[in-house]
């Protein structure tokens, strides 16, 4: 009889216990699953906000490198020197603040490869970098690696590409300036 009465106890505790540890695990994962969107939403607005932010970062690049005949055919440049406007741009505070928003919100390669790209310029003057032979391959090295970490921070991690691969498309003499055969 003991036994019967122990085995009534046990069923009566497991039809108790059953529907609570069902609620406590549905929370659970509930607030898991919550806690995974909301970081997926986060993720995506930053996505957008980096975004932006790297475009206007590399635009005074953009126009350094831009080829003069190109600059020229906009009308709207007739009288701007491409190189004045790019560097005007780079000491703006609207640049630094997006440097700033940048040191904030970029991955940490992005981060450390632009810092190494502007200590570049930075010391252009004192080292009086641009006019060495090996200026222009040293600042593509630079600026692909800020390219390439921009890439594998939009989620392209395990991309094959390298820094000079980063800057083909938009620089027709990369390859010569690569392997040395390049004659400014």
């Amino acid at each position: 009889m003991a036994e019967k009465e122990f085995i009534d106890y046990v069923s009566a505790i497991g039809n108790v216990a059953t529907p609570l540890l069902v609620i406590a695990l549905s929370a659970i994962g509930w607030r898991f699953k919550s806690s995974i969107e909301r970081k997926a939403d986060l993720e995506n607005k930053l996505r957008d906000d980096r975004i932006d932010i790297y475009n206007l970062i590399l635009e005074p690049f953009i126009i350094l490198l831009m080829p003069d005949a190109a600059w020229t055919q906009d009308k709207r440049n007739k009288n701007i020197n491409k190189n004045d406007l790019a560097v005007g741009k780079m000491l703006s505070l609207e640049y630094r603040r997006l440097g700033f928003k940048l040191s904030l919100m970029g991955s940490d390669p992005v981060v450390k490869s632009y810092n190494n790209l502007m200590q570049y310029f930075y010391g252009m003057e004192e080292n009086q970098s641009a006019s060495s032979k090996n200026f222009l391959k040293d600042m593509l090295e630079l600026l692909g690696t800020f390219l390439l970490e921009i890439r594998k921070s939009m989620g392209n991690e395990a991309t094959s590409l390298d820094h000079w691969d980063m800057c083909e498309w938009w620089m027709s003499d990369t390859r010569k300036i690569k392997n040395g055969n390049y004659n400014a």
